[in-house]
């Protein structure tokens, strides 16, 4: 029996870079920390929130790598000194990938009580009607 995926289907063309985005995702394996939600705060726009007690703003770096929009966290290790009786509050790194379609883009980012927002835009293309003109082969 023979693996039919999105790049085989003989109705599906040029959908190989999708089938890559799935495999890619697939591996990321985030480990669930920092913990976030996705919401849709519109028809076209969508909201992404990571928990981020303890860390500023310049511990956090936001990038768009390859329609991956990428979120990394480190902070400086600012403990000479404190002697802790119990850690419960993670002060680990962190890198959260999130895999962007085609059109949308990455708006604002804003921190407000521990919680990192960064807000997505999908641009919707214009629909295009193309006609294709059939030439005759083979007449002199």
């Amino acid at each position: 029996m023979t693996k039919l995926t999105l790049g085989t289907h003989p109705y599906l063309l040029g959908f190989e870079q999708l089938e890559r985005l799935v495999e890619r995702t697939a591996k990321t394996g985030n480990d669930g920390y920092p913990p976030y939600n996705i919401e849709q705060t519109s028809d076209r726009s969508y909201r992404i929130t990571l928990a981020v007690a303890g860390f500023t703003e310049a511990d956090l770096s936001i990038t768009v790598e390859d329609r991956q929009l990428v979120i990394r966290g480190r902070q400086t290790d600012d403990e000479q000194g404190r002697v802790f009786l119990h850690r419960g509050i993670a002060s680990r790194q962190f890198q959260r990938s999130f895999v962007l379609a085609e059109g949308v883009e990455v708006g604002e980012a804003v921190m407000e009580n521990g919680l990192l927002h960064v807000d997505l835009t999908r641009h919707v293309p214009e629909t295009v009607v193309q006609t294709v003109r059939i030439k005759r082969s083979g007449v002199k």
